[in-house]
C-alpha cells in the first residue's frame, strides 16, 4: 500500500485505515454520520493526494483533450475548470476527470485514484496530435477542504481573494507562506468549500496551517466513508459503482457534459450522438426507500413480481436527508420522477420510488 503525505497525521489522529485504490487510506476518524454533518454545516478536511493529475501542454493541448473528452473544453478560458468524460470506443466511460485551463497551452486533469494507470495508458494510446503529456500524479497532494465554512478559514492563510471565487474556478496563488499553490473552489460534497494542490514537500506545513486556521469553525479530519455519503445525497456519480466502461454518459444522466458541437470531433462521437438522438433503453435514477430497509451496492431492482430488472449502484442511510437513499440504472419505463421500483433487500422485495436528484436540496 502507498501512503500519502498525509498519512502520519491520519494515524496520529486515531482514524481507521483502509486499503482504498493501492494507498493507506482514512475511512473514518470519530464516526461517519458525525463526520458528514461536520462537512454539511462547517469544515471537514479530506484527504484526496491519491488522486491522478496528468499535465497536457503545447500547441496541440486543446486538440487532444477535445478529442479524449467529451464536454466542450474550448469552452474553457484560463481559471476555469470543467467536469467531464474519457468516452471509451464502445459506449461505456474511461473515467470521469476535471479539466483545468492553466492557459492557451497548458491543461491540467484530475482523474480518479483507481484509474490513474489505465487512464493514462489510454491517454498515450490516442495522443495522435503529439500533445506533451506528464503524469505529475506521484508529486502532488491534495486537500478538500469542504462545507460551508471552508473559504472562510481558507482566506486566513492567503493575501488573495478566495471568498468570493465562483464554483469551478481557480487561481494559482500564495497559501500558508507556499509559492504557487493551485487553489480551486471545486470538490464533491454539494456544500462548499475547496481542493488544493501542492507539492508533496509541502504537504505538512500545508496541513497543520489549514488545521490551525480551520479552529475557530470547527475544523475535522474526515473520512473516505463521509466522502462516499456526501457524494451520494448529491446524486453524483461514482466511477466503479454508477458509471464504468459498460455505462454510457447518456445512459448515466451525464448528457450535460457529452456536447456535440460540429467543430468537436471525440471517442465515439457518433455512437453516442446516435444514443442522444434515438433514445436509450436504461437510464441512471435516484430513488427514495418507500418500506423499511437500506438499499445497497449491487442489491438487485426488480419489478412488483420480484424480476430483476436493474440493480442499485450505490445506496446507503442519507445522514442529512434522514432516508434510505440509492441509485441505479432501471428501464427508461420506469425512470419517471414518482414511478414505483423494487429493491430486493434480504430476499424481501421493498418498494422504493423515483425521485429528482439531487436528494439533498441544502
Amino acid at each position: 500500500m502507498k501512503n500519502t503525505a498525509f498519512t502520519k497525521f491520519h494515524e496520529a489522529m486515531g482514524a481507521k485505515m483502509v486499503p482504498f485504490a493501492g494507498y493507506n487510506m482514512p475511512v473514518q476518524y470519530e464516526g461517519v454520520n458525525i463526520e458528514h454533518e461536520t462537512v454539511r454545516k462547517a469544515v471537514g478536511v479530506f484527504d484526496v493526494s491519491h488522486m491522478g493529475e496528468f499535465w497536457v501542454k503545447g500547441p496541440k493541448a486543446l486538440d487532444f483533450i477535445q478529442f479524449v473528452t467529451s464536454n466542450d473544453a474550448s469552452k474553457l478560458v484560463p481559471g476555469k475548470v470543467q467536469y467531464s468524460c474519457f468516452p471509451n470506443e464502445t459506449g461505456g466511460i474511461v473515467d470521469d476527470l476535471l479539466v483545468y485551463k492553466v492557459d492557451d497551452l497548458t491543461y491540467l486533469l484530475v482523474v480518479n485514484a483507481s484509474n490513474i494507470e489505465k487512464d493514462w495508458a489510454w491517454c498515450n494510446s490516442h495522443n495522435k496530435m503529439g500533445a506533451v503529456l506528464y503524469n505529475a500524479s506521484d508529486e502532488i497532494s491534495q486537500l478538500a477542504v469542504q462545507g460551508p465554512l471552508a473559504l472562510k478559514a481558507m482566506q486566513k492563510l492567503t493575501d488573495t481573494p478566495v471568498t468570493d471565487m465562483e464554483y469551478y474556478t481557480f487561481k494559482k496563488l500564495t497559501f500558508a507562506g507556499i509559492p504557487d499553490v493551485i487553489f480551486a473552489t471545486t470538490g464533491y460534497t454539494g456544500s462548499g468549500g475547496c481542493e488544493i494542490y501542492m507539492a508533496n514537500k509541502d504537504a505538512s506545513k500545508i496541513w497543520n496551517a489549514v488545521f490551525e486556521a480551520g479552529k475557530e469553525f470547527g475544523i475535522k479530519p474526515i473520512g473516505l466513508g463521509a466522502r462516499d455519503t456526501l457524494r451520494l445525497e448529491m446524486g453524483f456519480c461514482l466511477y466503479g459503482n454508477d458509471i464504468n466502461d459498460t455505462t454510457s454518459p447518456i445512459e448515466a444522466g451525464l448528457g450535460w457534459i457529452t456536447k456535440f458541437t460540429e467543430s468537436k470531433s471525440f471517442i465515439n462521437k457518433a455512437a453516442l450522438l446516435k444514443q442522444k438522438q434515438e433514445g436509450i433503453t436504461r437510464r441512471l435514477v435516484g430513488f427514495e426507500m418507500v418500506d423499511k430497509g437500506i438499499p445497497r451496492h449491487e442489491y438487485e431492482i426488480t419489478d412488483a413480481q420480484g424480476r430483476k430488472i436493474g440493480e442499485v449502484t450505490s445506496g446507503t442511510m442519507g445522514p442529512s436527508v434522514k432516508i434510505p437513499i440509492g441509485m441505479g440504472y432501471v428501464p427508461v419505463a420506469l425512470s419517471k420522477e414518482g414511478s414505483e421500483i423494487h429493491i430486493k433487500i434480504r430476499e424481501k422485495i421493498l418498494r422504493a420510488k423515483v425521485v429528482k436528484l439531487p436528494f439533498y436540496k441544502g
